[in-house]
């Protein structure tokens, strides 16, 4: 595990936000950049690549939605945990937010103690021992053996049907990213069959029922990711 501190780009239109997460953020150790804007952060992004991008949502010009989209096509940070920090509670926020490729949703007014133990808990997620090679993942106490085609919890072995198999082999290999049922669809029964949004849902309870509740988490009104079992 590395000890190299996270790098948090902070992006929002409102300074004294911007003063007051880098203060607290610096204190604690990380290394931060700050935007107050969208455009701003993807010129930042260039040569500063995050590990956690926090945005808001309600920003003048580029929000914050369509600025995570933006971020998400950088292949650089396909592995940057992207945090919504917003007013905005409304539902159709968080589900937009999700959508766009946000990993997580947070709503003001900012404690910044609680923002700080919230990010310090996904930073230990990203250094978590997570091997990865061509074939094999090992994630907590699960590993998927793509050669083998197996699963094991804590060594002991967990037969899956081939479908559900690739299903957790994909969520797998991106852990905490947000896929939607029709990402899922397209990925794993492809575009060439008709299959309905249901049996992503059918196949997730399946793969629940073998290898416990805590790994495939839903997300409300979005689709399913991965996460350890804490």
């Amino acid at each position: 595990m590395t000890n190299k501190p996270d790098k948090i780009l902070i992006i929002d239109d409102d300074y004294d936000i911007l003063e007051l997460l880098e203060y607290n953020l610096n204190k604690e150790g990380y290394i931060t950049e700050t935007a107050n804007s969208g455009i701003k952060a993807l010129e930042i992004v260039k040569n500063f690549i995050p590990d956690i991008i926090i945005v808001d949502i309600m920003m003048p010009g580029m929000d914050g939605v369509e600025t995570c989209r933006k971020l998400r096509e950088i292949p650089e940070l396909s592995t940057s945990h992207i945090v919504f920090l917003t007013a905005r509670a409304e539902e159709y926020s968080e589900i937009a937010a999700f959508d766009s490729g946000g990993d997580d949703y947070i709503i003001k007014p900012i404690k910044p103690r609680a923002l700080i133990s919230r990010l310090s808990a996904i930073s230990r997620k990203k250094k978590e021992k997570v091997i990865k090679d061509e074939n094999i993942f090992k994630i907590g106490k699960l590993e998927i053996n793509r050669t083998s085609y197996t699963v094991s919890i804590d060594g002991n072995i967990v037969v899956l049907p081939k479908k559900e198999f690739e299903l957790l082999h994909f969520l797998a290999a991106n852990p905490s990213k947000v896929y939607t049922r029709d990402d899922l669809l397209h990925n794993i029964w492809g575009t060439d069959v008709y299959v309905l949004a249901r049996t992503v849902d059918v196949h997730v309870r399946k793969i629940r029922e073998k290898i416990g509740e805590g790994f495939i988490k839903t997300v409300k009104g979005v689709g399913y990711k991965l996460e350890l079992d804490d």
